[in-house]
């Protein structure tokens, strides 16, 4: 066999062999979905008036803070803090940690809260950058603010975790909403089995085109923009199919870090958020299943299971970037968070002391999420240069974009029609149909661009890139008036 026939034959097994990928792939992620849809129907969803009520009398409740970082959040903060604080809790109170903020947060909370310096003390010993302050108000409200110099997200958490004095922390982003009964839902794991539970997590939807009005999304609307409808529905994707079906198998490997609930001793045990990944989500989240897989196994193998879950019904509402250069900051950053938490504990791939998570969770994320856009961008350079030289036939060539495109968009709209099917967020048909057109050509263009910006978090990573980068907020201003289609 001559060079030329070795190349060909060479060429066509590595585009065979990167569909067979993208199938399996596409297989998994679909059988999750199927999965997802049945959990929701046996979810009972929203709680009734009664369950409320009854939750409110209930000793069970345990009291929760909730931790929001806050880093130059001034267009957002005052909404933020306004909705944490109304939330229907029993037995709650709102930590905001200003993280060094240049923009004048801290002075937008004194002066709308009337803040005064507090002699609260620390009841952690988690190490952070220095604690300035510590306000709480005048007002009957239970609100707690932590000046500090600028340490990051996870030092700023850490920070919170050292002054919280509630069993439970809630951790939110700045620039997000929570639903009125939000912390309800997400602590119904805790109620009745705190001592296995070890966190839960909601579900973060695109508040992008909402109406917004004093701290409560009002009106549920899809983004006016195409590429905020494009997120809308990649967050569909990604909760309603995956976690879910991760949480079903206890093997769920990230909270989003914009909504999700802990239990602060089991925190504190861990030794706190690592302030040296920008990914300190996924990464404590990861670290409390090792944590619990060594509970388990020396207390025997009888000894007291342990639970991560993520719970469908409690909505916290997010600003998505709406321009592609603050979404490619993001995804970076996200993909790198992923990226370092997955090495750092790559000694979980495939043990089985750590069970369904060592098993399925690490593999996926490895070989799929984190390692897959760039097979991905692989593929699409061999098959356009195949084409291009007569190295691939056009049958392969047509197979690989079917699966590549094809099982996208399937999954975009099976993604949409679980939503609609369940939960039913979105309650204008008019709606409903945008975000349908959004699915049917979100993988042409966006996912590409995706997986770009991925493969070069890749490569930041290997690299050693650190840092967060700077995102620009709108705030929840009220949307413009909306056209029919």
């Amino acid at each position: 066999m001559g060079a030329g026939e070795l190349l060909l034959a060479g060429w066509r097994i590595a585009v065979q062999a990167i569909v067979v990928y993208m199938v399996v792939i596409s297989l998994i992620y679909f059988v999750m979905m199927i999965l997802g849809f049945f959990a929701l129907r046996r979810y009972h969803g929203r709680l009734l008036r009664t369950e409320r009520d009854a939750l409110f009398k209930s000793p069970i409740v345990p009291r929760i803070a909730v931790i929001v970082p806050a880093y130059d959040e001034a267009v957002t903060i005052l909404h933020s803090v306004r909705s944490l604080l109304t939330l229907r809790y029993p037995n709650h109170e709102v930590v905001v940690v200003n993280d060094g903020s240049t923009d004048g947060t801290l002075e937008l909370l004194c002066e709308e809260f009337r803040l005064y310096r507090s002699s609260r003390m620390t009841t952690g010993e988690l190490p952070t950058r220095p604690v300035r302050a510590v306000y709480e108000s005048r007002d009957p409200i239970p609100l707690v603010v932590i000046d500090k110099e600028n340490g990051g997200k996870a030092d700023a958490l850490n920070a919170g975790l050292n002054v919280a004095r509630a069993p439970i922390v809630a951790v939110v982003d700045a620039d997000s909403i929570l639903e009125p009964d939000a912390l309800l839902h997400v602590m119904k794991p805790f109620m009745g089995d705190e001592a296995r539970t070890l966190a839960s997590g909601g579900i973060v939807r695109i508040a992008n085109g909402c109406r917004v009005e004093h701290g409560r999304v009002t009106e549920v609307n899809a983004p006016e923009s195409m590429l905020g409808r494009f997120q809308a529905i990649e967050y569909l994707r990604a909760f309603l199919g995956g976690r879910i079906a991760y949480s079903f198998m206890n093997s769920l490997l990230l909270i989003s870090g914009a909504f999700a609930v802990f239990r602060r001793d089991a925190v504190l045990e861990a030794g706190g958020f690592h302030p040296d990944t920008v990914g300190e989500d996924m990464e404590m989240v990861v670290r409390l299943h090792r944590l619990g897989r060594d509970r388990r196994r020396n207390g025997g193998r009888h000894g007291p299971a342990y639970r991560i879950r993520f719970v469908p019904e409690p909505v916290s509402w997010t600003e998505a970037p709406e321009t592609l250069e603050m979404l490619s900051r993001q995804r970076n950053r996200w993909h790198r968070g992923q990226v370092e938490s997955l090495w750092r504990h790559r000694g979980m791939l495939l043990n089985p002391r750590y069970g369904a998570v060592g098993m399925f969770g690490f593999p996926y994320f490895i070989l799929f999420e984190a390692l897959g856009p760039t097979v991905e961008l692989i593929g699409y350079a061999l098959v356009l240069s195949g084409l291009a030289f007569g190295l691939v036939p056009l049958e392969m060539a047509a197979l690989f974009f079917l699966v590549a495109i094809g099982f996208g968009v399937l999954l975009s709209i099976e993604s949409l029609l679980l939503e609609e099917l369940t939960l039913r967020r979105y309650p204008r048909a008019a709606d409903v149909f945008r975000l349908l057109g959004a699915a049917l050509v979100e993988n042409v263009g966006l996912r590409q661009l995706l997986a770009v910006w991925r493969t070069r978090a890749l490569w930041d990573v290997l690299r050693g890139r650190t840092g967060w980068g700077r995102m620009e907020r709108r705030g929840f201003a009220p949307p413009v008036e909306r056209t029919p289609i």
